[in-house]
């Protein structure tokens, strides 16, 4: 019995042992991941966004040309078949159908309007005839009465002279009678034939109308004008064109044919960091759907004008990215990762950003593993690390977070001070001398700030302001700050700290 419990003590003892002494070696190994060491190499600035693959340039496939003719009364004209995107198709392939329903209901309804011109033509013709009948009939009837009358006056020649008279008068009556209806006969010819021209007009430009419209309906069979592959036509709101889409007259584009051997990506930079990026600039790419490829490209186009993407508020800038070479595996649509690189510095130092504090007047320092603190000058950042200028050398180990009893870490580096704060004089010179010339843009900070006041004034600035700062104050993120820990010096933990070359 004493032998079991002596057994079970050892090996109680033991576990304690070896519990402690994994322990330590964990502890050890959660110090070393949180050290960092000082690199030199080669820094870039980079602007990372999402983008979309497009094709540079691709041929539309449309439907029938005329739509917008202002003989046509066609309202949205809805897709009812369409090939599945992706398609590869053949020039001449089929690829999609328009629906005709109102179509031909607008159809019929010029054709009937059209029975109805020709109809009211025949009308008119018909009517023209019978009535210029009458009037040659009466025309002759008063050649008949002149004639009577001139008869008369010959045949009373020998008569009384007021007989003569009466006769002369009578046939001046039926002369000018005749005149009269002669006159009046070409006048209404000529007005038949005017009224019966007109319909005639209205009659030829409504046939031209129904063949036109007939010719238009022949072509809501769409095929493709070219070889390749058939991706659907984004509308205005993002969205593709599909079965049961409109068509508007103004652009009938149902699809598109990209070439697939010139690609470029398609994508936003926030307003924040649009200044950055400039046409000409490098950019590497990855394809979400091949992971393991990488791409190279270039930056095309910024646009000057900022929009606003649907259900964000914040705005974006265009930008457009063409892809050096050609990869048969591309599609359009497919999503991009863009490193846009703005700006490289050959053979810096450099540090992760997580390693950089600040005191409570802005004083950016890191904790080295032998128990300093030092003072740096900070340079450009990237979105993991920030160039150190002065006050590090490559090889230095730097603590991630802030370490146990911080307060005994003897401050180093306070002549760098001096270089900072001349910096910092600097930058409220020129702030003053802008403010001066009336040129301060809105949401220029206050001098004079604790860091409560200063991280209050970054967070109610509009987007706008921010980037009316950001432009005047150099690229890069304000630092976050906040007090924390106790002693002579107050420090605070930044992710962000940036400050201004000059």
């Amino acid at each position: 019995m004493k032998r079991t419990i002596i057994i079970t003590s050892i090996v109680v003892a033991l576990a304690v042992i070896a519990m402690i002494v994994i322990s330590k070696l964990s502890s050890k190994e959660d110090m070393s991941t949180l050290l960092a060491e000082v690199s030199k190499g080669d820094f870039e600035v980079v602007v990372t966004t999402t983008g979309e693959l497009q094709a540079e340039v691709s041929t539309d496939i449309k439907g029938p040309e005329g739509l917008a003719s202002r003989n046509m009364r066609f309202g949205g004209i809805k897709i009812s078949d369409l090939v599945p995107e992706g398609t590869e198709v053949k020039a001449g392939d089929y690829v999609a159908t328009l629906d005709r329903s109102s179509v031909d209901n607008t159809l019929k309804d010029e054709l009937d309007r059209l029975e109805s011109f020709e109809t009211d033509l025949l009308k008119k013709q018909l009517d023209t005839t019978i009535s210029l009948a009458n009037l040659r009939d009466d025309l002759l009837n008063l050649k008949f009465n002149m004639d009577e009358a001139e008869i008369t006056l010959e045949q009373s020649k020998y008569e009384p002279p007021t007989t003569i008279r009466q006769a002369r008068i009578t046939l001046d009556k039926a002369q000018r009678s005749f005149d009269q209806a002669l006159s009046n006969y070409d006048l209404k010819v000529r007005q038949a034939r005017a009224d019966i021209r007109d319909t005639e007009l209205q009659v030829a430009k409504q046939r031209r109308k129904v063949a036109e419209m007939q010719e238009i309906i022949q072509k809501f069979v769409i095929t493709a004008p070219s070889d390749g592959m058939v991706i659907y036509k984004r509308e205005w709101n993002g969205a593709k064109r599909k079965v049961g889409s409109e068509v508007s007259p103004w652009d009938p584009v149902v699809a598109t044919l990209p070439d697939l051997t010139a690609m470029i990506s398609k994508t936003y930079v926030n307003e924040i960091d649009v200044s950055k990026v400039k046409a000409g600039q490098p950019v590497r790419l990855s394809v979400d759907a091949f992971p393991e490829k990488t791409y190279t490209g270039m930056v095309l186009s910024v646009a000057n004008i900022g929009e606003q993407l649907p259900n964000t508020d914040a705005k974006v800038f265009e930008v457009i990215t063409k892809i050096n070479g050609s990869d048969p595996i591309l599609r359009p649509s497919m999503t991009t990762g863009n490193q846009i690189i703005t700006q490289t510095f050959k053979d810096v130092v450099y540090i992760p950003l997580e390693t950089v504090f600040a005191t409570a007047d802005s004083i950016p320092f890191v904790y080295k593993k032998d128990g300093s603190r030092q003072v740096v000058v900070l340079g450009e950042s990237n979105e993991n690390d920030i160039i150190v200028e002065q006050g590090l050398e490559p090889g230095e180990k730097l603590y991630l977070s802030i370490p146990e009893e911080s307060e005994k870490f003897k401050l180093h580096g306070e002549e760098l001070i001096t270089v900072i704060k001349e910096r910092k004089a600097q930058q409220a010179a020129e702030e003053a001398a802008r403010q001066q010339n009336g040129n301060k843009p809105a949401g220029m900070m206050p001098g004079n700030m604790t860091p409560e006041q200063m991280r209050e004034f970054m967070q109610n600035l509009t987007p706008e302001q921010r980037e009316a700062m950001r432009q005047q104050r150099g690229t890069g993120r304000p630092g976050q700050t906040g007090q924390r820990g106790s002693g002579t010096d107050t420090t605070a933990r930044t992710q962000r700290v940036v400050i201004q070359r000059q």
